[in-house]
């Protein structure tokens, strides 16, 4: 760790906490930047004439590069040097927000968001590995409660960030806002942060990127199209087979690379692949259903959307509560107890919203629901990333704090099109032209049927992590289990 030496004495004098504040900024930028969009759907599809499938890419399409290319771009920055591409990661992060928020079309802000997930890639996978070679000893520590807190509050805020600028000014400016935030955060990281690298000596697996890359695309594709075009349709079938090749093709390659970007034996521990599954269901149960929340309070309710994105607000304020105020204790506790009733947690909040939505609901029905899911996101998610470290041995460690991270973008990008698949069918039951009662009574029964479904999935998750995961026998410091993320980021 190259610059673990000489950015010692820099942290010392009354700056020293500058890194963090050039860190801690992108990472909330490219957090925010997952849910922002949430409460602008309605203006974008308006601006742009966007279908109910182009809202869905808009959303997807950033979590999946960001998704994909996690793993990667932590071995790019062990390689090329951390500090060189967060910095880049940064400059095409402000690029790609400067075309979404001039895009003409539909197609070209999906293009535009794309792009935003690879700089926003480069952006996590390098995080940790900055932090840790910035700070040390106690200092470490509260750096990272700061940017774990941040980590936490950004995707609660997104939606209310969101709505604020899109009521105010206009929906193009969630994007545009990112460009002055951007250059802040390149000018601390040029002036207070030291380079570092990784093992100098290691290869990307760029053939493992290249196939996990097509299966998640193939499979978030295939399973849109399918809703949308039928599960038998040839192109349906076509892209499914290729997304499953794909897959196959991952395995083979992670079996035979001397240096792969998952180590398929992580998966033969039971702790660590539940927790695997854990971090995907987390993310796809608690959050991608707050995006058709917001399409009925605005449509259907008539909200506008700085109101949209404040009914969701209980959740945040919960998982903000919960993390800042017991996290130290949750992270002494075994960690199948936090993750695991966590989880419980945001599978009751999900059933809450079942049973008391109905055609009369209003945002204030939300509330019990959110704030129960918000109590879990905020036990759970915490620990999500140091339970993974004690899953895995020492030496692997960084590339499960990669893993685990890209587990849960994959959830999310994997929640919207499967739940978004669910709410299309309800919505497609509508003739055109119909009545009020009738658009209302649909909008509910497609947000009853994927609440059952995210309550459903995240209970059978909870349930399943406290079966298996078991505390480790090894257990790192809390400087070990930071320092150790370093290699593969967030």
């Amino acid at each position: 760790m190259g610059a673990s030496a000489s950015s010692g004495p820099r942290t010392q004098h009354s700056g020293k906490w500058w890194p963090l504040a050039a860190i801690t900024l992108g990472n909330f930028l490219l957090l925010i930047d997952v849910t922002i969009v949430n409460t602008a759907l309605p203006r974008i599809a308006d601006g742009l004439g966007a279908s109910f499938t182009a809202q869905q890419w808009v959303l997807d399409i950033y979590a999946l590069a960001l998704a994909a290319l996690l793993m990667a771009a932590g071995s790019a920055a062990d390689l090329f040097g951390r500090r060189r591409l967060y910095t880049a990661g940064l400059a095409l992060f402000a690029l790609a927000s400067l075309a979404c928020g001039l895009a003409p079309g539909a197609d070209v802000l999906i293009a535009a968001r794309a792009v935003q997930g690879i700089g926003a890639a480069a952006m996590f996978a390098t995080n940790t590995p900055l932090l840790t070679a910035a700070y040390q000893g106690r200092d470490r520590g509260v750096a990272f409660g700061v940017w774990g807190g941040t980590s936490g509050a950004a995707a609660a805020i997104g939606p209310v960030l969101g709505g604020l600028l899109t009521e105010y000014l206009n929906w193009r400016a969630i994007f545009l806002v990112n460009l002055p935030l951007t250059g802040i955060a390149v000018y601390l990281t040029a002036r207070h942060i030291h380079e570092s690298h990784g093992d100098r000596t290691a290869r990307i697996d760029w053939p493992g990127a290249a196939a996990f890359t097509a299966a998640a695309g193939a499979l978030t594709y295939g399973l849109m199209r399918g809703g949308e075009r039928g599960w038998t349709e040839t192109g349906t079938l076509v892209t499914l087979a290729g997304a499953a090749m794909a897959l196959l093709a991952f395995l083979v390659v992670e079996r035979r690379v001397r240096q792969p970007l998952l180590d398929l034996r992580l998966l033969r521990r039971p702790s660590f692949a539940v927790l695997m599954a854990a971090a995907l269901l987390l993310q796809a149960a608690a959050f991608p259903h707050l995006t058709f929340v917001g399409l009925w309070a605005q449509n259907v309710l008539g909200l506008n959307p700085v109101q949209a994105g404040l009914a969701a607000l209980p959740l945040a304020l919960m998982s903000l509560l919960v993390g800042a105020l017991g996290g130290r204790l949750l992270q002494r506790l075994a960690p199948q107890l936090p993750v695991g009733i966590g989880l419980l947690l945001v599978g009751a909040g999900g059933l809450l919203h079942t049973a008391l939505l109905g055609d009369g609901a209003g945002w204030a029905t939300l509330v019990p629901g959110l704030a129960v899911t918000g109590l879990g996101v905020g036990a759970a998610m915490p620990v999500l990333v140091s339970a993974a470290l004690g899953a895995a041995p020492p030496q692997r460690a960084g590339m499960a704090s990669g893993a685990v991270n890209t587990f849960r973008q994959l959830g999310f990008a994997l929640g919207i099109t499967v739940l978004g698949t669910v709410f299309a069918d309800a919505l497609h039951t509508l003739a055109p032209g119909a009545p009020p009662s009738a658009v209302r009574a649909a909008y509910v029964s497609g947000l009853t049927d994927i609440t059952l479904i995210s309550g459903l999935v995240a209970a059978g998750a909870g349930t399943l992590v406290l079966t298996v995961v078991r505390r480790p026998e090894r257990d790192a410091g809390d400087g070990d289990r930071a320092g150790a993320g370093a290699g593969a980021g967030a």
